[in-house]
């Protein structure tokens, strides 16, 4: 730590030259706080030695961190949250499809007791999009409301108070066909979405910080594994076996008080993030002790000093409000990148295949006592496909698996379309609709299904990332509520064609990504705002200043002067 300390004195003797220059560009291009970056500065005099022995500790902490990053408590915590949050998000996706047939019926019948006449088709149409899109405008207000509690409450509390809306909303849903009220559904698919709001923005928060870099991907994709896994529990549970019965569609709803009951007798007994309570809280003791909870080791010293570290430049830094975050230049490419995987995650046309299978099965052709059992392959598909995507995404890195999943999903929304325009002259094509639907959903689940909710945790310190994620929430929920409610009536617009819609935005977010998104896998945050400097050409402007101070600095100050660079993620420093 003698190196960091010494490099940070030297970058506070430059404050006045770098206030002169007024380049707010400039701290986005220079990383100070990580020790494992700053341990391999080279200094003049002892640098080749303090080089050599900073190699060498990285080399050992690399062997530690291998053996000791999956723990028994990382793996409970992860699981146990995922559970209790992003599986019911996925549920609530699907288990509305197979029992729309009843619960449309359910709304006729309470209309006309109400007022002695049917619902005509498009006030029904109507109430059933709502039914379907209200659950993202519920979730809209989540995302909006978490960043205060996740503040004041903590990542893991909030994981558990969040239970309360879960609860409530299983409650009002569940009961609403007792009542005769198809207005405690929506009002529960409402809270329902409150709770999928603060959980799909609580929950990525709390794993990206309890895990170590070398896994910060796979463990992020439990989210999106359990989102697959709740989609095909829904699918499964809506079987006509089960609950896919007349009789029988409230207790789809009731099912969602089990995962929330089993969060909350178990995240208890896990520790809190050690980040929220080292640099929010303060508290180095239960930091440590979360440390060697999470890491199943005893020796935490290290990665209590990387954090410090950071804890050391962001001090006089407090929690940023969305307005600040938005003004600050040197993540405003992190930003837009957010808002535009987030966009892309919803707009891409997954949601309108996860609500409306059931009719998109039957324009295929598809004889309707089938649907459920094909649908429930679609739940199958993409739960293996997101697994698939865990076990690589390390190793492939985030990049080619985000935009090689927009790649897939283009060329096989346009071979749906052809399909499902040419079905009845052909009468094999149905078939080729269903493989086309399966390989859009794999496509989505290997890369976009996951990938966004971990680049958001990735893109930003500390002070920044719940405004990031409500940010992100925000971009997510609107995109939400506009493909629940719009694709009926896109659907019934443009026919076949509908699909070419979806294509068109995969193909803008493959395009953006490709020439914006560097590769963040096993990098720090500044590691990562190095990357997104130099790809966007920010620094050219260092090179101007550095240019300028040469010509205004003698040539025994110059030789202080340093020149960084940027490679395959590794960062390589000396002195010039």
């Amino acid at each position: 730590m003698e190196a960091v300390n010494t490099h940070h004195e030297e970058y506070v003797s430059t404050e006045p030259f770098i206030s002169q220059i007024n380049c707010p560009k400039l701290a986005c291009v220079v990383p100070w706080v990580e020790s494992p970056v700053a341990s391999s500065i080279t200094y003049q005099g002892n640098g080749m030695e303090n080089k050599q022995q900073s190699n060498g500790e990285l080399k050992e902490n690399k062997a530690v961190k291998k053996k000791m990053n999956w723990s028994g408590s990382l793996i409970v915590a992860s699981l146990t949250g995922a559970f209790g949050s992003s599986f019911l998000y996925g549920y609530n996706l699907s288990v509305v499809n197979a029992p729309a047939v009843y619960i449309k019926k359910f709304y006729n019948e309470t209309w006309e007791r109400r007022y002695g006449f049917s619902v005509d088709e498009s006030t029904l149409t109507l109430l059933w999009s709502i039914t379907v899109s209200i659950f993202a405008i519920g979730g809209l207000v989540g995302a909006i409301i978490v960043t205060p509690i996740v503040k004041f409450f903590g990542r893991k509390c909030t994981l558990l108070l969040n239970n309360v809306f879960a609860v409530t909303a299983a409650l009002l849903m569940s009961l609403s066909l007792l009542a005769g009220s198809f207005e405690m559904l929506i009002l529960g698919r409402i809270i329902m979405g409150v709770d999928a709001g603060i959980s799909l923005s609580a929950l990525p928060m709390y794993l990206s910080e309890i895990s170590p870099k070398e896994i910060r991907g796979s463990l992020g994709q439990v989210t999106a594994i359990f989102i697959c896994i709740g989609v095909f529990t829904g699918q499964v549970l809506g079987l006509p076996e089960i609950f896919g019965q007349e009789s029988r569609w409230p207790y789809l709803f009731g099912a969602i008080i089990v995962p929330s009951l089993i969060q909350a007798l178990i995240l208890p007994f896990l520790p809190e993030s050690p980040r929220y309570l080292l640099l929010e809280k303060h508290d180095t003791s239960k930091a440590e002790k979360a440390f060697q909870t999470f890491l199943g080791k005893d020796d935490v010293s290290h990665e209590v000093e990387e954090v410090l570290a950071e804890s050391r430049v962001q001090r006089n830094t407090k929690l940023v409000s969305i307005l600040q975050l938005l003004k600050t230049r040197a993540v405003r490419w992190q930003v837009i990148t957010v808002v535009v995987t987030m966009g892309c995650y919803q707009l891409c046309g997954l949601n309108a295949i996860w609500y409306y299978t059931n009719n998109i099965f039957s324009e295929a052709g598809i004889n309707r006592e089938t649907i459920p059992y094909v649908t429930l392959s679609t739940g199958a598909v993409e739960t293996l496909a997101a697994v698939f995507s865990g076990l690589v995404i390390e190793r492939l890195g985030r990049r080619p698996l985000l935009i090689g999943g927009f790649g897939l999903m283009i060329v096989f929304f346009a071979v749906l379309t052809v399909s499902l325009t040419l079905q009845k002259t052909v009468h094999w094509l149905p078939y080729l609709s269903i493989f086309c639907i399966l390989a859009i959903i794999a496509s989505f689940c290997i890369g976009p299904g996951g990938i966004p909710f971990v680049l958001t945790g990735e893109f930003f310190q500390q002070s920044q990332r719940p405004a990031a994620f409500m940010i992100a929430g925000t971009v997510n929920w609107l995109s939400n509520f506009a493909v629940g409610l719009l694709f009926p009536f896109i659907q019934s617009g443009l026919q076949t064609y509908c699909f070419l819609v979806f294509a068109a935005i995969c193909f803008a977010g493959a395009t953006y990504l490709f020439f914006v998104l560097p590769e963040t896998k096993n990098k720090t945050f500044h590691e990562i705002s190095q990357a997104f400097a130099k790809r966007n050409k920010v620094s050219l402007e260092m090179q101007e200043m550095n240019h300028y101070s040469g010509e205004r600095k003698s040539s025994a100050e110059q030789e202080s002067n340093f020149t960084s660079s940027v490679d395959n993620g590794e960062t390589k420093k000396g002195i010039v």
